[in-house]
């Protein structure tokens, strides 16, 4: 059970995890010029309509900085964490592995990222280019109720996905 508090966004908000009035789609994401990341974070802001229509508050995490991560993030419409320090991912036991550039589906999801057209940059983002992404379906009282940890840095839910699991919770049980 998570205990409550409050993340600071890059554009210096406060956000409430968990959120005792929705669930929370936590999604931990690589470094802030990512092109993988940044391709699936804009599916996620062109669906945030429909995500938070369905109970849903976004909350994503960078381990980068907050400088770094405003040309990149700055303009997403849901919460956006900086976390250089890597506090949030040693907690929700998020890691890395080679794995996350070697796997070919990575290489898929990365020239995808590479040819869309928002902005990024390999280069842009402390903490390498390793680290893998996790996401995290939080209740209102803190229970995790669904969580899955990517074996390559493109492996995350879908908003697809993400629905189906909130649709899952929703009907099931009071989350």
């Amino acid at each position: 059970m998570l205990q409550p508090r409050k993340l600071v966004t890059i554009l210096g908000g406060q956000v409430d995890l968990p959120d005792p009035g929705r669930l929370v789609h936590l999604q931990f994401r690589r470094f802030a010029g990512c092109p993988i990341c940044n391709l699936h974070l804009r599916s996620i802001a062109r669906r945030i309509d429909e995500i938070s229509g369905a109970g849903v508050k976004e909350i994503a995490v960078f381990h980068s900085s907050r400088e770094t991560m405003l040309p990149y993030q700055g303009d997403l419409p849901f919460a956006v964490i900086a976390d250089p320090a890597r506090a949030l991912y040693a907690e929700f036991g998020v890691g890395a592995s080679v794995r996350a550039i070697l796997d070919p589906r990575a290489w898929l999801a990365g020239w995808r990222g590479g040819r869309a057209k928002h902005p990024f940059n390999r280069n842009a983002g402390e903490g390498g280019h390793l680290g893998l992404p996790a996401d995290f379906l939080v209740a209102r009282d803190g229970r995790i109720l669904e969580r899955k940890y990517g074996v390559h840095a493109g492996d995350q839910w879908s908003v697809d996905e993400l629905l189906s699991l909130v649709r899952r919770f929703s009907a099931g049980s009071p989350a």
